[in-house]
């Protein structure tokens, strides 16, 4: 089905489920990593999409075509997520859940430290204040801009940019300590 993300909406509105279910189709990928990086657990995250996907479907109506779809979902989506995060109160990582990385002409040393790395930077990123961590994983995970991080959170440029740098600061602390923890053995 074509048809820019207005036209679906329209045809949604107007009964066709068809029009949703392309909706979603083209938005899984983006939903998925934005809820993915917020929550830092698989378990969770098609349960997530779910939720976000029917609050979706029920705030059609209250969609503004003024702005881009995609930043309106992913402000339902934070928000959604942010919620469950709550009621979860899931703030651990599982090591279970680290996506793998794999570079074919690196050896298996490499392949382990990079892996480790990335652990280290996702439990750094999972261990940011909500405040802090929402701003840096929708701009450098997501790479929104800073106007789009402003309608997400509700919060003007100048704090998103306090709360990046802040986030940023944060995290270059936990990995330096991370690091000189690995030196030190």
């Amino acid at each position: 089905m074509n048809g820019t993300d207005v036209e679906l909406i329209e045809m949604c509105l107007g009964g066709n489920d068809e029009a949703f279910s392309e909706i979603i189709t083209r938005y899984k990928k983006l939903v998925f990593n934005v809820i993915y990086n917020l929550s830092v657990n698989k378990s969770d995250v098609s349960d997530i999409s779910q939720e976000v996907f029917l609050k979706v479907y029920r705030s059609l109506k209250s969609y503004n075509p003024q702005y881009k779809f995609a930043t309106w979902l992913i402000k339902i989506t934070t928000n959604v997520s942010i919620d469950w995060l709550r009621q979860k109160k899931n703030n651990h990582l599982s090591v279970d859940d680290i996506t793998e990385t794999s570079d074919d002409e690196s050896n298996p040393e490499d392949q382990f430290i990079d892996k480790e790395e990335l652990k280290q930077l996702r439990k750094a990123i999972s261990e940011l204040p909500e405040m802090y961590r929402v701003p840096v994983v929708l701009f450098h995970q997501q790479h929104m801009s800073y106007r789009e991080i402003e309608k997400v959170i509700n919060e003007p440029q100048t704090i998103v940019k306090n709360r990046l740098y802040r986030g940023r600061h944060m995290l270059k602390e936990k990995l330096q300590s991370y690091k000189e923890e690995v030196q030190a053995i």
